[in-house]
């Protein structure tokens, strides 16, 4: 007796059955081919391909089906700890994203980590910058590794604002959970405190004070000075924000296959982008001769030279770097004294008188066949907030030789009188002595910067507090920390709409990053100051300087560097006694 359904029935069963499967992965793939617009798309090219006839093929159709990829997600960033030009810890973090499926390395960004406010910075303070460096750059490395690669994954780094936004939020919690744990331990231990004991008998009342020598008598009424005030606060790990936001421009920009400065213009410029663009004026340290520099005038920390603006940066950099060489030559001429290169990258030599720099530099200039007031102008970095004695409320401008705010003034208005070359004052004053810097600019502006660098506001405090009292011609704004390049486009924007001019500046310790020279001409800087022509972070600077002039060059788009203009600040008052010796 035969049973149905035997081994050929079942195999034709077998066979329907897979056929309907394989019927309906067919249908399934069709549908999602034909969601994504595969067929049209490939129809397309192929018939166009036909016609153009490509050398290379399948190079033709991997660059067409390009144009439809997902665009780049961040896929992960790394922190690692490098050391800055001084040997000190910092960051570098690179970003990596998917690209076409598969995950790629984009780009490495470095910053210097700044520990302490400029402001409070003394040759004593080395070692616990140190300490505090390699504390900050622990937690920086933490952030960056953690929490900050899981917040931004899956991110578009074109979304830089975004990007920025989330990263000060995130910076902001963290300083707020430090108040919230500083308070906490505050309160911990006021209930933990013991009873204080009364403060221990004075001396007796009979006994005499020593008296004080007398000084000498000041032309100018003397008044206290302002107290100093509090130190800007510094939040371990806050480069961690800073180096990420810049890592996130640089992958947006190679992504996109930009440069950087047009991208870093591009976000800048809520309208068309421009169609030229201007290179900043490179202000050029020369020499350093100030409080360190072991001579008794303390008061030029730093001479900078400034090209005239018809110039390129290629003639500048050849003008300064003869003019350097030459300075070499008297840095070790017989009986000159000892002279050491500096960490600004230029020569450091202590001098006795204040007018013996400017004597040396102008017979450099003629034996170079350069003019002083023509060819090159100079510019001081003052340093002025070293210089003050506290005990005595005075700035010590020579050994022995104290001056009161208000006597700062005349000082600076013969030093400018004496050396007309002289177009720029940086950090004058402290930034306490607010009336004198008020007098300073009413006098001065009309025919020099005056300029704040360690005496300007923090970044944080420009975009809460804004420019306050306008003071100053302009600010010298350095990337580091917490600051995000959209803190940098709002700062320029803020500086513009108030007539202040946006300089470019570098942190003491650096890195080899070069970035600095990119974000200052996409933000369309007035000048940039970098230091000085030696050591390899700064070189690296001066480098891509130069090819981003020549690239623009190359573009037609290199605009023509406006002459110098003084912003006139306050109303001019009368001339202060003109007699006053710089040495007295």
């Amino acid at each position: 007796m035969s049973v149905s359904g035997g081994p050929a029935v079942n195999g034709r069963r077998s066979s329907s059955l897979e056929a309907r499967d394989f019927y309906q992965l067919k249908q399934r793939a069709a549908e999602y081919y034909r969601s994504n617009g595969v067929p049209q798309r490939m129809q397309q090219v192929l018939n166009n391909m036909f016609y153009e006839k490509p050398d290379d093929m399948y190079g033709h159709l991997a660059n067409y089906f390009a144009s439809f990829a997902k665009p780049a997600a961040i896929s992960r960033i790394i922190g690692r700890e490098i050391l800055d030009t001084n040997s000190q810890s910092t960051i570098e973090v690179e970003v990596l994203c998917t690209i076409k499926n598969f995950e790629k390395s984009v780009c490495f960004a470095a910053m210097s980590n700044c520990c302490s406010d400029p402001n409070y910075k003394t040759q004593d303070t080395g070692n616990n910058d140190n300490e505090e460096k390699a504390q900050s750059a622990n937690i920086a490395l933490e952030w960056v590794n953690e929490p900050l690669n899981s917040l931004l994954k899956g991110l578009l780094p074109a979304n830089q604002i975004h990007v920025d936004k989330l990263l000060s939020e995130y910076f902001q919690r963290k300083v707020e959970e430090d108040e919230e744990q500083k308070k906490k331990d505050n309160k911990e231990e006021k209930l933990t405190e013991p009873e204080s004991l009364p403060p221990p008998v004075s001396a007796a009342f009979g006994d005499k004070k020593k008296k004080s020598p007398k000084a000498k008598k000041s032309l100018v009424p003397e008044k206290n000075i302002n107290p100093r005030e509090p130190p800007e606060p510094f939040f371990p790990g806050s480069v961690a924000i800073g180096a990420v936001s810049l890592a996130i421009a640089k992958a947006s920009a190679k992504l996109q296959n930009i440069i950087l400065y047009l991208h870093i213009a591009s976000l800048n410029q809520a309208e068309e982008p421009l169609k030229e663009m201007s290179m900043p004026l490179p202000l050029i340290s020369i020499l350093e001769c100030g409080k360190s520099s072991g001579g008794k005038a303390h008061l030029l920390k730093e001479v900078i030279a400034i090209p005239k603006p018809s110039l390129g940066y290629k003639q500048s950099i050849k003008m300064i770097r003869d003019l350097q060489q030459e300075i070499s030559k008297w840095m070790f001429a017989p009986k000159t004294g000892p002279a050491a290169m500096s960490q600004s990258g230029c020569w450091k030599k202590g001098y006795d008188r204040i007018e013996q720099p400017f004597e040396m530099i102008q017979e450099v200039c003629t034996a170079l066949q350069l003019t002083l007031g023509d060819d090159l102008h100079l510019m001081l970095n003052c340093g002025a907030h070293e210089l003050m004695d506290y005990e005595k409320q005075k700035y010590e401008v020579i050994t022995g030789v104290l001056k009161h705010p208000d006597e700062m003034i005349e000082f600076y208005i013969n030093l400018v009188k004496q050396y007309p070359s002289i177009i720029g004052l940086i950090d004058p004053l402290r930034k306490e002595d607010v009336e004198q810097w008020s007098k300073l600019c009413s006098l001065l502006s009309p025919q020099c910067y005056i300029l704040a660098d360690a005496t300007s506001r923090s970044i944080d405090k420009l975009l809460t507090e804004g420019l306050g009292t306008k003071l100053y011609s302009g600010l010298v704004v350095k990337h580091a920390n917490q600051t995000t390049i959209s803190n940098l486009f709002q700062v320029a924007k803020l500086m513009e709409e108030n007539e202040c001019i946006f300089i470019s500046g570098l942190t003491d310790e650096e890195t080899m990053d070069d970035s600095i020279a990119d974000i200052a001409v996409g933000l369309g800087a007035r000048f940039i100051k970098l230091g000085g022509l030696c050591h390899g972070e700064r070189v690296a600077k001066y480098n891509r300087l130069l090819a981003i002039e020549e690239e623009l060059a190359q573009r037609g788009a290199l605009g023509k560097s406006p002459e110098h203009v003084f912003p006139v600040i306050g109303a001019e008052q009368e001339d202060l006694n003109p007699e006053m010796n710089l040495s007295n």
